[in-house]
Parts: C-alpha cells; structure tokens; sequence
C-alpha cells in the first residue's frame, strides 16, 4: 500500500470516528496536517482516489438537478397519533399473522417489533455498486428523485466506498444538527429559522459548496435492494453500520404492545435532549418474511407505522382571510394572524380548508385562535379561543377574488366556472404544465406567464406554441436573447416523454408517480385514450375515482381538440428509456416458486426493461407461473399468451436471457 493510500484509509478512519461515532482520535492540528499531506500527494501525482476525503469540497455548480428513478419504490409510512391506533396497528397485523399461519405449515413467528426515532430531515437513497457510492438521490414522488449526489459527497459522515461490492440502496435521512444550526446562525448574515428546512434546502442547493458550509449529518435505517443475510430489521441495522455508513445508536426490540407503550413515552421525554430533530417514533415488525407476507397497500407498507407526537401549538390573532384561486378553480382560504414565534418559525399565515371548516371552528375576524404547527410549512388554525375581543364575522365569497364570476359549490367548496378566463387559473395551469416535472419549459415562470395572458392574450396552453419572436419582444423585459431561449425552450419541450406529458396536462387525481404508471402500461397516448373506464379503474395505485376521471378527461371534446391541436404542433412523445435483455416485454408472475421469491423477479425483470403488470391482458408477453397459479394461468392460455410454467422452465428462462 502507498503512503497516499494510507492516508486515504487513515483520514477516513479519522472521519468515521469523528462524524460517526463522536470520539475523536486525534487533534484537529493532527488531521489538518494529514489532510494537506494528502492534497501535496494528489497534486504531485496527478490522481485522486475515488473515497479520497478532498472530493467532498463540492464541485461546480450545477444546473439544474436530474431525476433518478429508485431501483425500489421508497414506500411513505402510514402515520398515528395515539397509542389507540398503534395497538389497532397491532391488532391488525397480529390478525393477518394468524390468517395466514392458519393456510400453511410454514408458519411465521410471533410478531416482535423494532422501535426508532422519526427524523425530522429530508430522505436520502443511497446507491451503492462494485463498494462505490454511485448515486444519492432524494425520496421524491418514491418512484423518481432527484439527483444530490454532489451535495450528500459533503456530508463526512457519509462513506464513499464500502466494503460491499455488490449493488445496494440504503435508504435514510439527511438532517442538522441542532449545534450546527446554531453555529451556522451565529455567523450568518440571513439566519436559518429551523434544522429540517435548513437541511432541506442544503440538499436541494445547487452549489455544493452551500450544502457543506450547513456540516449536515445523516443516519441510515433500511436496505432496499441488495445486502447480505439480512432476514430482520436488527440484521439491516447491523449490515449497514459494518459498511461504515451511520445508523443512530438508539433502537429497541420490543415484544408486547406494552413494551411499546412504555418506549414511546420515554422516547417522547427525552427526545428534545438530542441534537437533532425527531418528531415522532417509527415501529417496524423484525422478522423480513412476516413483512414480505403483510406486504404493501397503495401507499404504505404494512409491517411498519409512525407515531408522531402531539405537535406544538399557540394562540395569536386571525386578522384576515385571503381567498385564493387554483388551477382548477377551487376557491381556498387563507387565514392571515398576527405574527408569533411557534416550533422554530415566525408565523404570519395559516392554512383553512373551506368555509364550511371556518363555521365549524367558530372563526371570526379579530378572534383569538389556537394554531398547530406539525412540520407543515404553514400551520393550522384549529379553532378559536374564548374572549372578550370585538369581532368581525367572516362572509362567505360570493364572488371569484380574481374575475368576479359567481361562484359555484361542489359539496364543501366553491370553485370559480371561470376556466376560460379567469387569469389565476390560466397562470396556474401554464405554470403547472411548463414546471420541471411536466414539459420542463425554462423561463415560463408564474411572472412571465402573467404578462403573456395579459399582453398577448394566452387563453389555452396550445397557444404557448403560437408565440414568436415579435410577439414576445413587444413585451416588457424581453429582448432577443431571452425571447430566443423562451421560444428555445418551448421548442424543446415538443420532445418530452409521455409520462412528463401525462402530468402536465393535470388530469384530475393525477400526479408525477400515476402519469409514470400510466405511461409504462400504456406506452403510447393513443392506446392510454383508447383505455376503458373499468380497465383504467383497476389499476393498482389508481383505483375507481382516479380511473373514472382520467376515462372522462380523453372523452372530453375540448380536451380532445386540444391535443389534436398540441399534436399539430409537433408534440411527440418519446417512450421512457429502458435498457436490458426485456426491454419492452410485459411480464405476469403469478403462484409460488422454490428458488425465488416474486419480489426478486420483479426486480431483477424491471432491472432489465420489463413492465411488471399483475393482470393478464392481450397485451401480456408472458407469464410466469409458479404453483397454485389459479385463473391468471387460465386467461392466459385462453388469450394465447406465452407461459413459462414451474421451477425448472423458469431456470432454464433466466439462464438463457439474463445471465
């Protein structure tokens, strides 16, 4: 081993004992002059090895950020809070358990539990491959991140290499610490309010050198792909701590509901003692088979759920409501309160659903209200207090704030008809379809959007594609270098993939992760329009109200003129690209096999291009089938779709393709 490699293992070492486990081992003149050793060493040598520590300095600046799509989904936590709901938690898992052992021999084993902190932070996946970190990305919509590899490369705590070679997620949390946040302020000439914004935005900074001047920390508690022996929660916690990579010191094994009761009231009343922020506990069933038998609803996996604590609360003054317009029409109020200080923020705004939420907490101007902050950027007005203050009532709207159109009511909200003309609506939908998401169209800000409906009178996003060079440069601000890139970019924009396309166009109920879902079933528009109603209702993830609405967005006459029009205009939409030896097959799995679990084919056909359906249809390619297939086997040999049925066909399928 060279001296530079030495001094890359020691400096590490130096770090993780430091970072990580807060016992340092030398002085801080010692590391220093190490570290220079190393930067003299790299320069005369004209290399750098990649987990050499003077990679986390940041590099330049970026751009703008990139997506990354996650090679599992990054399930959110269905959340409680009370110690009644965990105990139904309980209740429930403890039933499905029972069901299950119930249909088998192999049976599961009592349920126990893992209990740890809920940081308060942004969620970081980790992408590990051949012992190197290749990627760190933001949770997203679970399905498609960002890419913050330059920022998560500050954190020190986090290692560059690994001693596992293999391909692995790690899944945790990037956070601040209180200390740090504290020193930062004390020298900072725009002051940071709280830790999990603060952490946030470092994260999302495009200047990596930004991120490391916040010195963030993280900690890692799940693997989502990859690993070795891990057959528990307790065994993921101990892979990822031998990798080096942090886990926090405090979680317990528990038993009994009991047991879980008393941890979360000692972890409620020491947590405000740690240096970083938590704002709940999250509980997680041990034994991985049980989790893979409860599986996952739509949104959540079943096998774990948070608690989150009783948020803060304070009483100040509702001096205004503010009624605002939304893309699609809905009339929402907002409540404007006499500033207060409340979990780390100043308060000015609060948030209120409808009126009919404003006459069932007694709300009146000037009266004393009680709001709750629970992590949410604006709070929530819970109701109003007893006093003797002089009050105003709050009149109901009977007119859109923006166009004075009268306003109609769909069971508790009022929406503006207006969708023609009323200008927060067209600002709103165009801003919506130019954002980074859907069309990515650079330039297209709610600002210039404005001044294009009220200068060049923009009324449907078609007319985006109408725009020239004369029309903009008729307008304030614009001159020829910013009209060319607008129009540069809306050209661009004409090549976008369907799912971006699909969000765009805001169909009711659907966002990034269904447009995605959408677009890998279907592929092209044309056969998405085509869909029937029943079939799009039973889509897993959809469901019957969603499924319903999108059938009615593409039977719409306007909304179909429309994208005649967009395709008029050159609108092409490119596939998702999809690399591997399936690429473009649409694979079933159904029954059981010996060697595999359906989990594993999953990954290992989407890894390979494949789109995984779990229902037959004419458009299958195959299905595999495994004992006590059942009726998807039937449909499909009734439709002629290609079956590789049983333990060895299935060998001799991934010998052949995949390896």
């Amino acid at each position: 081993m060279g001296r530079m490699e030495e001094l890359v293992q020691q400096l590490n070492t130096l770090n993780r004992h430091y970072y990580t486990l807060d016992e340092p081992l030398v002085s801080d003149i010692k590391y220093d002059e190490l570290y220079e050793e190393l930067q003299k060493l790299e320069r005369k040598e004209g290399r750098i090895l990649p987990d050499s520590p003077t990679q986390r300095v940041g590099g330049e600046i970026l751009s703008k950020f990139e997506k990354h799509r996650h090679i599992q989904p990054l399930y959110s936590l269905d959340k409680s809070r009370s110690l009644e709901e965990i105990k139904a938690w309980i209740h429930r898992t403890n039933r499905w358990i029972e069901n299950y052992n119930g249909t088998t021999e192999e049976k599961l084993p009592d349920p126990e539990y893992i209990v740890e902190y809920k940081f308060d932070g942004l969620t970081i996946n980790l992408t590990y491959n051949e012992g190197k970190l290749i990627m760190a990305a933001t949770r997203g919509n679970g399905v498609i991140g960002e890419d913050i590899t330059a920022q998560v490369k500050t954190i020190e705590s986090i290692p560059l290499t690994i001693p596992w070679t293999g391909l692995i997620e790690v899944q945790g949390e990037g956070l601040m610490p209180l200390s740090a946040l504290k020193k930062y302020n004390e020298r900072a000439t725009e002051v940071l309010k709280n830790a999990r914004n603060a952490a946030a935005g470092a994260l999302r900074n495009l200047d990596p050198k930004e991120t490391r001047k916040r010195h963030l920390t993280g900690y890692f508690y799940h693997v989502g792909t990859g690993g070795d022996g891990i057959t528990s929660q307790i065994d993921a916690l101990n892979f990822i701590e031998r990798q080096g990579i942090p886990v926090f010191p405090y979680h317990v094994h528990c038993k009994t509901a009991e047991d879980l009761n008393r941890e979360i009231e000692y972890i409620d009343e020491h947590r405000h003692g740690l240096d970083i922020l938590t704002d709940g506990v999250v509980v997680k069933i041990n034994d991985y088979r049980t989790r893979e038998i409860l599986g996952y609803t739509n949104k959540f996996p079943r096998w774990a759920i948070a608690y989150k604590f009783e948020a803060e609360e304070r009483d100040t003054v509702l001096k205004a409501v503010e009624w605002n317009v939304g893309r699609t029409g809905k009339i929402t109020p907002t409540g404007v309160v006499e500033e207060v200080e409340l979990a780390g923020a100043t308060i000015r705004r609060a948030t209120l659903n409808n009126y009919d939420d404003i006459l069932r907490k007694n709300l009146s101007l000037g009266a004393r209200v009680l709001i709750r902050r629970s992590n949410e950027v604006i709070p929530e007005i819970l109701g109003a207090l007893p006093g003797e203050e002089k009050t105003v009532p709050i009149e109901k709207p009977k007119y859109c704030p923006a166009c004075h159109t009268e306003l109609i009511q769909d069971g508790v909200h009022l929406f503006c008809p207006n969708s023609l003309s009323c200008e927060p609506q067209l600002v709103s939908r165009m801003v919506h379809y130019a954002s980074r998401e859907a069309m990515d169209i650079e330039g297209l800000s709610d600002k210039t959007v404005q001044k294009l409906v009220k200068d060049m009178n923009l009324h449907r996003i078609p007319d985006l594609y109408r725009l020239t060079k004369e029309d903009l440069l008729t307008m304030e601000g614009f001159k020829d270098k910013k009209a060319e890139n607008l129009l540069e970019a809306i050209e661009k924009s004409k090549h976008r993939s369907l799912s971006a396309f699909l969000n765009a166009l805001g169909i009711p109920g659907v966002g990034v992760r269904t447009a995605d879902i959408l677009a890998e079933r279907y592929g092209t528009m044309e056969d998405l329009i085509q869909a029937e109603s029943e079939e799009l209702q039973e889509i897993p993830d959809i469901g019957p109200v969603t499924g319903e609405a999108i059938y009615e967005f593409f039977h719409d006459p306007m909304i179909q003129a429309s994208l005649n029009e967009l395709k008029g205009f050159g609108i092409t939409l490119k596939k998702e690209e999809k690399t591997g030896a399936l690429t473009g097959l649409r694979i079933v799995i159904t029954g059981s096999f010996e060697k595999y679990k359906r989990s594993e084919l999953e990954k290992m056909f989407t890894l390979q291009g494949a789109v995984v359906s779990s229902s037959i249809s004419a458009k299958t390619d195959l299905l595999f089938a495994g004992e006590k297939a059942g009726s998807k086997l039937e449909k499909a040999q009734a439709l002629g779709v290609e079956v590789v049925e049983g333990d060895y066909l299935l060998e001799q399928y991934l010998k052949e393709n995949l390896r």
